[in-house]
């Protein structure tokens, strides 16, 4: 048993070659990334924008789907990046969600809360859209400083 808090979260990263790394969680899972190369793993930008919609994708399915099961669920997450007077980022951040949902009474109920969701996940509910939103700081530092 960890000897961490329950809202401790962690992954490390390792590089596996030029230009690439691979992110392990503490469950086990591995995702892999690139310096956007010749190769076909995603970016950082490109994982934080799945973060996003990741992260917000899950809140608006729980929500909607005590309604009905969505029949199609997808979301594109994108933005600029930029480099001005401060520094690399990102800018006109966009989620956009397409879902349908069955004809009737379950599916109409999932389609009138879905405004709601979308609020509710973006001013509250989807902790990475939130950090990006209220800019936490970020602490840089060597391992056992």
């Amino acid at each position: 048993m960890s000897d961490q808090p329950d809202t401790f979260r962690q992954i490390e990263l390792t590089k596996i070659g030029e230009g690439r790394w691979k992110a392990t969680n503490a469950r086990g899972g591995d995702t892999y990334l690139g310096s956007g190369g010749a190769d076909p793993d995603f970016t950082p930008v490109e994982m934080l924008l799945a973060a996003i919609a990741g992260c917000s994708a899950v809140d608006v399915d729980l929500i909607t789907r005590k309604r009905a099961a969505a029949e199609s669920f997808s979301v594109t997450a994108s933005g600029d990046k930029v480099r001005d007077e401060r520094g690399n980022h990102l800018v006109n951040l966009q989620v956009s969600f397409e879902l349908t949902f069955p004809a009737g009474e379950g599916g109409d109920a999932a389609r009138a809360v879905l405004p709601r969701s979308l609020e509710q996940t973006r001013d509250r509910l989807c902790s990475v859209g939130r950090t990006v939103q209220l800019g936490e700081p970020v602490d840089y530092r060597l391992a056992g400083g």
